[in-house]
């Protein structure tokens, strides 16, 4: 590396950015992943002034004063609130770098496949105001395949199922490009509605975003298990309006769940069957590699794997997959760049 390299290389960062309907992940090129905090900004009503951010503003959610708002500036895996998003990611930004980095950031940030053009604009615009010196945007199951460590560029298919918050996003990769691909909107949040709505029409009783997530990650599960879990909850009633407990046990979740997965399921057989064939023998052979917040739901790749047919692999790190490969896509382009430009010398 040359001494200008050097200089400039200590003087500034690239970054990855997972921008995630519920939760934000930011990487920093030598140090990993250094940030994940929900996605909700509390603002000032009427003065749109930043109050909490991350994990502060979260524990507000529902339970703000008047003038108080609690928000979810993302939607879907996209940007509902350009200004709020805006000063999410600056904040952000500015608890994980150090005021050494005088020289502004690269940034690269993973977004769903299905969203328009104006949308990718929105991204784009947003972290050039968080202070982007350049930005990347690239889609979210490339990064999930780059930080799950997936040979991309081999001359093979692989495919990707990487369940966010808001998006649910089936690829199929082969030299380093996406030569399938599909995505819903609906994730993990779709998950946490469905409880809701199960647990009202069924016991009458309301129960808010964070008890169902609860609900889900505690004894949740798609396929069903030996043993049978139970879980006491609160809520409103709907009828008296007075607050009351209920015990709920697995079956029951997975009930409620079974729309949203079969949904995620239906979508990732018509991906294998847009699929051409020698790229669907790979897959057979390599499995599905399933990626996101999602994908954690017990019993979820299992059911995947019996409703396919195919082997189906849970990433090491799903979480985090998606802020890993963009957080890394600078040095595995150029990598890939320097070992093309070393087979086209060779073979010529």
């Amino acid at each position: 590396m040359s001494g200008r390299k050097k200089l400039f290389g200590g003087l500034t960062a690239d970054i990855g950015i997972d921008l995630g309907t519920c939760n934000t992940l930011i990487y920093v090129r030598g140090r990993g992943v250094v940030s994940s905090e929900p996605s909700v900004v509390a603002v000032e009503r009427g003065t749109k002034k930043v109050v909490a951010v991350g994990q502060d503003a979260k524990r507000m959610l529902w339970k703000t004063p008047g003038d108080i708002i609690a928000i979810r500036p993302l939607r879907d895996g996209v940007i509902a609130d350009l200004e709020t998003t805006e000063k999410m990611i600056r904040y952000f930004i500015s608890k994980v770098l150090s005021k050494r980095w005088i020289i502004k950031p690269r940034m690269v940030m993973g977004v769903p496949s299905c969203i328009t053009e104006v949308e990718r604009r929105a991204v784009e615009e947003a972290a050039y105001k968080s202070g982007a010196r350049e930005v990347k945007i690239i889609e979210e199951s490339l990064a999930a395949a780059i930080g799950a460590q997936i040979p991309i560029f081999e001359p093979a298919g692989h495919m990707i199922v990487d369940i966010g918050g808001g998006t649910t996003e089936i690829s199929v990769i082969s030299l380093g490009g996406m030569v399938v691909t599909n995505a819903i909107r609906l994730g993990g949040d779709a998950f946490d509605l469905a409880i809701i709505k199960h647990v009202r029409t069924v016991h009458n009783l309301i129960i808010g975003e964070q008890t169902a997530e609860q609900l889900k990650m505690k004894i949740g599960n798609a396929s069903p298990e030996k043993t049978i879990d139970k879980m006491e909850i609160k809520g409103t009633d709907a009828i008296t309006g007075l607050p009351r407990r209920l015990e709920i046990d697995s079956v029951e979740v997975r009930e409620a769940l079974q729309e949203p997965i079969n949904a995620v399921v239906e979508e990732v057989k018509r991906t294998l069957g847009q699929t051409p064939p020698e790229l669907a023998a790979d897959i057979v052979e390599r499995g599905i590699v399933m990626t996101g917040g999602g994908s954690i739901l017990k019993g979820l790749p299992k059911l995947l794997s019996k409703e396919t047919g195919v082997p189906v692999i849970l990433a090491e790190d799903p979480l985090l997959c998606v802020a890993i490969g963009a957080g890394q896509y600078y040095d595995f382009a150029k990598g890939h760049n320097d070992n093309r430009a070393l087979y086209d010398a060779l073979s010529g």
